[in-house]
């Protein structure tokens, strides 16, 4: 039987590193997009089309049941075992200047987004008593970033979201971690001034979405079935 990993947000970036490695890992890859078609395939072509492509938009609700009965539909004798909550945005500002949209544009993909995606396939994680839910965190959810307010609220949500829902399902064999990057070298971090950035940092470079995508494939396979309600910064020694 085939087994099944869904990434949010995985079109490109960290998602797009998480959706190949996976891939190269056995998994068929369910790479969730909500607007840009052309680069989801690309990432699908990337994993040697081990996978699918699957629209919605995850702050959704709806949107997000109906894709995920519709595949469940199309695979009646498979699960998805693993899931990564990689969808996210930034709407940088400072809170006295923050437009009430970009408040809730961002908690409603990151912090609304994990529930819609992640409550509606734990039954069948419990019902198999194996699954494996990973969620991208920030360093900006652990000390909290100056402009990004909404993206440290969104973030540190996350964080206390996952620690919680840990300790519901560990004795059903599911683990639920966060993983809190740093500077990594994505569309997200482009337009910072990563010279600057790069002396704050003890290891003196930008990390890489490869070295994320190799961390979830740690967290998701069986070596680490001990280890939930974890929070694993990756970071350069930025922040400890």
């Amino acid at each position: 039987m085939s087994k099944y990993a869904l990434v949010t947000g995985g079109s490109r970036g960290i998602g797009r590193a998480i959706c190949i490695k996976l891939a190269q890992e056995g998994y068929q890859v369910i790479i969730n997009y909500a607007s840009n078609e052309v680069e989801a395939q690309n990432t699908l072509e990337m994993t040697g089309n081990k996978g699918e492509i699957l629209r919605f938009d995850v702050s959704n609700a709806e949107q997000t049941r109906t894709a995920l009965s519709d595949w469940q539909s199309r695979h009646p004798e498979d699960y998805i075992e693993v899931v990564v909550n990689n969808a996210g945005i930034r709407r940088d500002n400072v809170m006295a200047l923050m437009p009430e949209d970009d408040w809730h544009r961002v908690l409603d993909i990151t912090l609304s987004g994990f529930y819609n995606v992640t409550q509606p396939l734990l039954p069948a994680m419990q019902l198999h008593k194996f699954g494996r839910i990973v969620n991208m965190a920030s360093v900006s959810g652990l000390k909290g970033l100056p402009g990004q307010t909404n993206y440290s609220a969104a973030k540190g949500g996350i964080i206390a979201a996952t620690k919680a829902l840990a300790q519901e399902v560990a004795r059903r064999g599911i683990t639920v971690n966060a993983i809190a990057p740093g500077f990594i070298k994505t569309d997200m971090t482009e337009g910072l001034d990563e010279a600057a950035l790069k002396k704050t940092i003890p290891a003196n470079r930008f990390g890489t979405p490869e070295e994320v995508a190799d961390l979830v494939a740690f967290l998701v396979s069986p070596n680490a079935g001990y280890i939930t309600g974890n929070v694993v910064s990756i970071n350069g020694g930025l922040y400890t």
